[in-house]
């Protein structure tokens, strides 16, 4: 990508590049990130549990990022914006500096059967990451979850 790596939201197309040399971007990306939180920490504990400002700032971002670097795919949309692929999906929430993350996939997918399971394991991740996710049920009885960074 000519303009650098993009964490992938699952709103956009499914990442272009060949899937291990995508895993190594997104490696590389997540020990950045790592790397910034240790940098920028400065209170007690482990620094690696504590979102650095950056993700603060870009939670969208951070959220993807980390939901990717655990082995998550992301959805994904074709050029019409129809859904090619089951995963997660990150967006902007509700309230300020918060972040929803669905799980979707293309009609009759099965991805509304696996979304409370993988968005579960969702928030499993990001709780380990300094990250309060809450699962909630939504219009449709879709579930989501809500994620904010821990204080």
């Amino acid at each position: 990508m000519a303009g650098g790596f993009e964490a992938a939201t699952g709103d956009g197309p499914a990442p272009g590049t060949e899937p291990r040399a995508r895993a190594a971007e997104v490696r590389v990306a997540f020990e950045g990130l790592l790397q910034i939180r240790r940098l920028t920490h400065t209170g007690a504990g482990d620094p690696a549990a504590v979102p650095a400002p950056w993700e603060r700032q870009r939670p969208v971002r951070a959220v993807a990022l980390a939901l990717e670097a655990a082995g998550l795919a992301p959805s994904a949309v074709d050029g019409a914006g129809l859904r090619t692929a089951t995963g997660f999906r990150v967006l902007v929430g509700e309230r300020p500096a918060s972040v929803r993350v669905e799980w979707l996939g293309p009609p009759g997918g099965g991805a509304a059967q696996d979304e409370e399971r993988a968005l579960t394991e969702c928030a499993a991740v990001l709780e380990r990451l300094g990250w309060e996710a809450l699962l909630y049920r939504g219009p449709r009885r879709r579930r989501f979850l809500e994620v904010e960074p821990l204080p």
